[in-house]
């Protein structure tokens, strides 16, 4: 803690960092800043949970921006920051902090779409980060294609996002994206965050979740064939299974699947027989 506050002297505020490197948020990055100290310090306190050590961990945090984040992880002594980000005018902001948290920080210039994150840092690997909001789905498909890698994500998304990724079968938030990610991964919804909070303010409440990858031993079935699977059940979404499957020519009766209900109404383990189903049949 005094290590914290040692360093909270060496750095200007967050505002000055902003009019300093004119870090006038982009509509079309998706960008909206997040300045308070005390809510970056409580995503972080979310996702070390009861391993309040972050030492053995190198952590991925994408799209730093001005770096509030950036710098309440920092504070908790990560062996190693990763951040990505595309926008060069955070970067330079970023590199500031270098000194400050003695080269613990390495910034990877891009776009993290394009990056592999299985050949970031060393393992044990945490990614926390407030995505930004126009590429968010996109980032986590990414993510989960890559969840192997990494032990934990504790995310922020607009809580519309965060809902889509917890509901449950036969809800109105329930789609492609819930099973997908209940597929993989263990979640956990964390809290909301007021619009008020964010510099600027989205027209939309935010949300923190914690995401924990599931072992891959468990994982019996191609993520592409989920993709394939649950996207025709989900592109049709008002039809019934005998239709919207039929061109995947799956015997749904013979898994016991009842193929007059619809895209919403199947478990996540029922898209994985689905999904055996399918790939029992490409093999034939």
């Amino acid at each position: 803690m005094r290590l914290a506050i040692e360093r909270l002297h060496d750095l200007i505020p967050l505002r000055d960092v902003i009019n300093q490197y004119g870090l006038t948020a982009k509509k079309s990055l998706g960008q909206h800043f997040l300045l308070d100290k005390n809510l970056n310090d409580r995503i972080v306190r979310t996702a070390l949970g009861r391993n309040l050590d972050l030492s053995n961990y190198t952590i991925i945090e994408i799209g730093p921006g001005p770096g509030g984040l950036t710098r309440s992880i920092l504070d908790n002594n990560p062996r190693e920051l990763i951040a990505i980000e595309k926008d060069t005018r955070c970067i330079r902001a970023i590199e500031d902090l270098r000194a400050v948290y003695k080269n613990k920080i390495v910034i990877k210039p891009s776009n993290a779409l394009h990056i592999d994150l299985t050949k970031l840092g060393t393992k044990p690997i945490q990614l926390i980060a407030n995505l930004p909001y126009n590429v968010g789905a996109p980032l986590l498909i990414k993510c989960l294609k890559q969840a192997s890698h990494i032990d934990q994500m504790t995310l922020m998304f607009q809580k519309e996002v965060v809902d889509r990724l917890i509901a449950k079968p036969s809800s109105k938030a329930y789609g492609r994206l819930s099973v997908i990610t209940q597929w993989l991964c263990h979640t956990k919804y964390e809290f909301d965050i007021s619009s008020r909070a964010f510099t600027p303010p989205p027209n939309v409440t935010s949300s923190l979740i914690t995401l924990t990858p599931r072992p891959n031993h468990k994982l019996t079935i191609k993520f592409e064939n989920m993709e394939k699977v649950t996207a025709a059940a989900f592109g049709q979404r008002r039809k019934m299974l005998r239709t919207s499957l039929k061109s995947l020519d799956i015997d749904i009766k013979a898994l016991g699947i009842n193929p007059k209900l619809r895209a919403e109404n199947l478990t996540v383990e029922e898209y994985v027989a689905l999904t055996r189903a399918f790939e029992d049949r490409l093999m034939t």
